[in-house]
């Protein structure tokens, strides 16, 4: 069995969309831990409601969190590390151990980096006007959304899309394609 971790700091959408294609047999995997920084995650409502353990971050500070993720994740065995709407930077420890991807709500490197996650992402690109949008995976690495690109799916942003209705295109696709790139990763392909 191909082992999880989901780090989440939010809704859990994709979380979500994980659970569910497991649940379908579509992805051979289990998620053996959800990690969020935000104890009011709904993230971790759904982990537990589908019996999967959760952990809350205590440590605010960079390296004391590394320390203390790195300890916690000790733990289990972990072949990859989702980052699905986590917003915090990942920190050395946890790089030189686990593999770890990360899907954005974007076509990297346009409007990745700091600051730049779920609708400020949408906005910037509506008001840019950008013919597409879309969704990246990458690994992850040592800076906000600079990792190797492993996938990315393009949406077409029409003049009346506002950064809502492109928000919820750009997270469709990027759920159907975070399930194919986790299949890819389970059987080798990548």
């Amino acid at each position: 069995m191909y082992h999880l971790v989901v780090f989440a700091s939010g809704n859990g959408s994709t979380l979500q969309a994980i659970i569910d294609s497991i649940h379908r047999h579509e992805l051979e995997a289990q998620i053996d831990l959800v990690v969020s920084d935000n104890p009011n995650a709904y993230a971790l409502t759904r982990a537990k409601d589908n019996q999967i353990e959760t952990y809350t971050i205590q440590n605010k500070n960079f390296e004391s969190r590394d320390i203390e993720l790195s300890q916690v994740l000790s733990n289990y065995s972990i072949d990859l590390i989702v980052l699905a709407g986590y917003l915090k930077m990942i920190g050395p420890n946890l790089l030189e151990k686990y593999t770890i991807i990360n899907t954005h709500p974007s076509l990297l490197p346009k409007y990745g980096g700091k600051g730049m996650h779920g609708m400020h992402v949408h906005e910037a690109v509506v008001t840019a006007q950008e013919k597409y949008s879309g969704a990246t995976i990458h690994f992850v690495n040592q800076e906000y959304d600079k990792g190797n690109i492993i996938s990315q799916t393009k949406v077409e942003v029409l003049p009346s899309d506002t950064a809502e209705t492109l928000s919820q295109k750009v997270q469709s696709a990027e759920k159907i394609q975070l399930i194919k790139v986790l299949n890819q990763l389970i059987h080798h392909e990548i």
